[in-house]
């Protein structure tokens, strides 16, 4: 269990906890409100990115000017890689994911092997923490390559004796993210094809997510890995969720339609080959599974309740446009 005794006196030790935090994926979906919220706590931040040019350009005006490293992690795949990057931070925060490979990008070497090669650099740095964000639902005998490898890599963390967190979050709702823009899209449909034998979420907003990673980096020192699993307030099924967005926009209920299963498989893999949408074959396996938390520490880490997800917000509005910039900004 994480020791959160330091809660109570978060906001009294915030003038005081100045660390320097290296986000890696600090560009993306997850990434870029991790940074809002390590910033807002006066930490010093540098982003790391593979595109730096291009990422840093998309970043909200807020976050412009924020110094940042070239990370390709399908490159940093020994500790000697590493070890000039992570040189001189107390923390680092792993945000990167792929949702298909690319070029030199496969699955194993940016979901297991360079995680594994970081946490031996932070090991030999004298890195104080390290928060790796993986996801919910992992099953090392999946036959999807990006649930096998998102497994494999926090096995090697768990088999390493450091000082770091393995975060996992149900599915993410919030602005700017590529998955939860679709959804939105989605929702605004006549009818919802949901796949047959989707399971339970737990939706839960980034912004909530970044803030509890926010706490986490400023824990206490540990000795070991421990796994912290991440949802909102509500368990849903995929069909009540994309309700729930819908009334955002529409006061009339959409027509499900529940896809069978070969066809949601070959719809997939289609998704997969041509690179089109975020519905992949392993997000595909993740919703025929629970994707709730065991135990969710959210309230523990916010000193609140989750925020609602599905709230009206300005850049929902703009969703549409919002799909298209979010595409090109995962890392």
């Amino acid at each position: 269990m994480l020791d959160l005794s330091y809660i109570s006196v978060k906001t009294e030790m915030s003038d005081e906890i100045e660390m320097k935090v290296l986000v890696l994926g600090g560009t993306g979906f997850i990434g870029r409100h991790v940074v809002r919220a390590l910033r807002q706590s006066g930490h010093e931040i540098v982003i790391g990115t593979r595109a730096p040019t291009g990422s840093l350009k998309r970043l909200p005006e807020d976050l412009r000017g924020i110094p940042s490293l070239e990370t390709h992690l399908e490159r940093l795949l020994t500790p000697l890689a590493w070890r000039p990057l992570v040189a001189g931070f107390d923390i680092v925060v792993n945000c990167v994911g792929i949702l298909r490979p690319r070029w030199g990008e496969t699955y194993d070497r940016v979901h297991r092997v360079a995680p594994a090669a970081l946490a031996d650099a932070c090991t030999s740095a004298g890195i104080g923490r390290l928060v790796h964000v993986s996801a919910l639902g992992l099953d090392e005998e999946s036959a999807s390559g990006f649930i096998r490898s998102k497994h494999a890599g926090e096995r090697e963390l768990l088999r390493r004796r450091l000082d770091a967190v393995i975060v996992r979050p149900s599915l993410l709702d919030g602005a700017g993210g590529f998955g939860a823009c679709w959804l939105r899209q989605v929702a605004r449909w006549p009818v919802h094809f949901v796949p047959a034998g989707a399971k339970h979420i737990a939706p839960l907003d980034v912004e909530d997510l970044a803030l509890a990673i926010a706490t986490l980096c400023e824990a206490p020192p540990r000795a070991e890995v421990r796994v912290v699993e991440l949802g909102g307030a509500d368990t849903l099924t995929m069909r009540e969720h994309l309700a729930a967005l819908r009334r955002l926009a529409h006061g009339r209920p959409a027509h499900v339609i529940e896809v069978p299963t070969v066809l949601a498989r070959l719809v997939s893999h289609v998704c997969d080959l041509l690179h089109v949408t975020p519905f992949s074959f392993g997000h595909l396996l993740l919703m025929r599974r629970d994707n709730v938390p065991v135990r969710n520490e959210l309230v523990e880490l916010l000193g609140r309740a989750p925020g609602a997800v599905g709230l009206a917000q300005t850049g929902w509005r703009r969703s549409a446009t919002e799909l298209q910039s979010a595409t090109g900004a995962s890392r």
